[in-house]
């Protein structure tokens, strides 16, 4: 059985291709999105200028996906494609709001 979203641990839940995806912003995922991307104050400021890449979104979902339940870079990235940048702003959203705000 799998559990739900902990929201005091900064995690989040989204649909990937008729999947629940559990997302979490731990500091080790972080620190990985960091060393692909770059710093994640330059990535808070790329999105909110509209200029955040379908790679950079899809990295950020990617490396923050529980592994139990992570699917491979290249499915994460076409489920971002189908989702639409539009449906995928919302855990983009979340796991920076996480990196701005810290955890409660």
């Amino acid at each position: 059985m799998t559990r739900a979203a902990n929201s005091l641990r900064g995690e989040t839940e989204f649909n990937l291709a008729g999947h629940v995806i559990r997302l979490r912003p731990s500091f080790e995922n972080l620190v990985a999105v960091e060393e692909e991307l770059g710093s994640l104050f330059a990535l808070v400021e790329r999105a909110s200028e509209g200029g955040i890449t379908i790679s950079e979104v899809t990295g950020l979902i990617w490396h923050c996906m529980e592994l139990d339940t992570r699917p491979s870079r290249e499915e994460v990235g076409q489920a971002v494609l189908d989702l639409g940048l539009v449906g995928a702003t919302k855990p983009v959203r979340a796991i920076l709001a996480q990196v701005l705000q810290g955890q409660a």
